[in-house]
C-alpha cells in the first residue's frame, strides 16, 4: 500500500475516507465535525483543484457552527475507485453520477439535507444540479466562478417548424480565422491533453504555477467584460486559456505566462509549499480523471439525460460568486444573465475585485464573509 504525504492543511481541518459512495473510496477534509449534529455544508471543487482548494474557508464556516465537507471528486486527488483510462467508462462522469456521488457521501455522513451545497468552477456545475435535481437534501446553492444556465432545452414545436441542425460551427470557425484558435474544454477533450500536461516540458509543478498565475487576478491582463455572442470574432477575445491557440497544447500556451521567481515568491494566496501538494498530486495521478468531465460535456452523449429538467429552474436559495478579474464569469455569452433567470431565489451575485477564477484561494476572507452571510440568511453586499 503506498503512504501518500501528510496534507499541509490547518489544525482545525482533518483528512478520511469514506468507503462505499456510490462505487467509490472518497477522500474528503473535514471540518466542525468535533460536535454531533451540526447542520452540514458540502463544499465540491473543479478543475484542476482538489478538497485542498478550501482550505482557507472551512475554518471559518466550520466556526460558525456548520460540519463542513469536501471531498476530492471523481477523477482527483486521494478519492479511488474511478476508471482513469481515455477509454474507460465515461459515464461514470456524467453530471447525474456526480450528483449521486455528492448525495451519496452526505448520506453516509448521516445527513438528510445539508444546509448548502457550494462549488468552484466545474464543481459549480455540480452544486447546480444538486440543487436543481434533489432540493429537499441540497436546502441551498452557491455557485462560484462558473454560472449555470439552466439545464439543456428539449427540441420545441418541431412538428411545426423544422428541428436547428445540432451542429455547432464554432469549432470550424475558430480554426479558420486569420489567427487559427480553438477552445479549451474542446481540446481538453482530446487524447492528446493528458499526456500534454502530466508530461509537460516544464513539469507538472511549473506547468501548474503557470496555470493558476495566469487565470488569477495576478496576470493583469485579466480584465473581463461580457462577450455579445457565440462566435468566433467574439469569444477570440477570450484568453489563450480559454481560446487557444490552434497549434499549441495548454503546457505551452501558459508556459508564455509563467510568473518570475519574484513573482512567485511574492504569491501570498498559493505559496510555493501549498502548490506541491497539487502538483504532487497530479503528478501521481495525471490529469485524465478531471478531463472525463469535459468529454461529457463535449461529446453531447449525455445531453439528453440532461434534457430531463427542460424547463427546470433552481428554487431554493441561491448566490453566485466570481472574481471581478475572472473570465469564467463571462466565458459562454448570455448564460450569466440566464442564470438569474434559472435561479428563481437569487439572493446575490458578488464579484469580489482582486480575485480571479480562483477567487476562494485568492480573496479567502471576502469569499468566506459572503458565504456565512449566505448561510445566516443575511443579503450580503460586496
Amino acid at each position: 500500500m503506498t503512504i501518500l504525504p501528510d496534507i499541509p492543511l490547518p489544525s482545525s481541518i482533518r483528512s478520511r475516507y469514506v468507503d462505499n459512495v456510490n462505487g467509490l473510496r472518497m477522500h474528503v477534509l473535514e471540518a466542525g465535525f468535533e460536535t454531533r449534529g451540526r447542520p452540514c455544508v458540502l463544499l465540491l471543487h473543479g478543475f484542476p483543484e482538489l478538497a485542498f482548494s478550501w482550505r482557507k474557508v472551512m475554518p471559518v464556516l466550520a466556526e460558525a457552527g456548520y460540519h463542513v465537507i469536501a471531498p476530492d471528486q471523481r477523477g482527483y486527488g486521494r478519492t479511488t475507485g474511478w476508471d482513469p483510462d481515455y477509454d474507460g467508462d465515461l459515464a461514470s462522469f456524467r453530471l447525474t453520477n456526480l450528483v449521486r456521488d455528492a448525495l451519496g457521501l452526505v448520506s453516509a455522513f448521516g445527513y438528510r439535507s445539508v444546509d448548502a451545497v457550494i462549488g468552484h468552477d466545474f464543481g459549480s456545475s455540480v452544486a447546480a444540479w444538486c440543487a436543481l435535481i434533489r432540493p429537499d437534501v441540497f436546502r441551498s446553492v452557491v455557485m462560484m466562478s462558473a454560472p449555470f444556465g439552466g439545464p439543456p432545452s428539449l427540441p420545441f414545436n418541431t412538428v411545426h417548424e423544422p428541428a436547428k441542425p445540432a451542429d455547432d460551427p464554432i469549432h470550424r470557425d475558430l480554426a479558420a480565422l486569420p489567427r487559427p484558435r480553438k477552445h479549451y474544454q474542446w481540446y481538453y477533450s482530446t487524447r492528446e491533453a493528458n499526456d500534454d500536461m502530466h508530461h509537460a516540458p516544464q513539469g507538472v509543478h511549473d506547468f501548474l504555477r503557470a496555470y493558476y498565475h495566469h487565470k488569477s487576478a495576478d496576470w493583469k491582463a485579466n480584465q473581463p467584460y461580457p462577450l455579445k455572442s457565440w462566435t468566433s470574432g467574439e469569444i477570440a477575445k477570450l484568453p489563450t486559456y480559454y481560446v487557444m491557440d490552434l497549434a499549441k497544447d495548454m503546457a505551452a500556451t501558459v508556459a508564455e505566462e509563467m510568473p518570475s521567481p519574484a513573482e512567485i515568491a511574492a504569491n501570498k494566496w498559493l505559496p510555493d509549499s501549498e502548490l506541491a501538494f497539487y502538483s504532487a498530486e497530479y503528478e501521481r495521478n495525471g490529469f485524465q480523471g478531471g478531463l472525463q468531465w469535459y468529454r461529457c460535456g463535449t461529446s453531447g452523449v449525455f445531453t439528453p439525460e440532461l434534457q430531463t429538467w427542460s424547463g427546470r429552474t433552481i428554487d431554493v436559495r441561491a448566490a453566485f460568486i466570481s472574481g471581478k478579474q475572472d473570465w469564467g464569469t463571462y466565458q459562454r455569452p448570455g448564460v450569466y444573465e440566464a442564470m438569474q433567470k434559472a435561479c428563481t431565489r437569487m439572493i446575490g451575485c458578488h464579484l469580489v475585485d482582486g480575485a480571479g477564477h480562483w477567487v476562494q484561494q485568492e480573496r479567502a476572507n471576502e469569499v468566506s464573509w459572503l458565504l456565512v452571510q449566505f448561510l445566516r440568511g443575511t443579503k450580503a453586499s460586496a
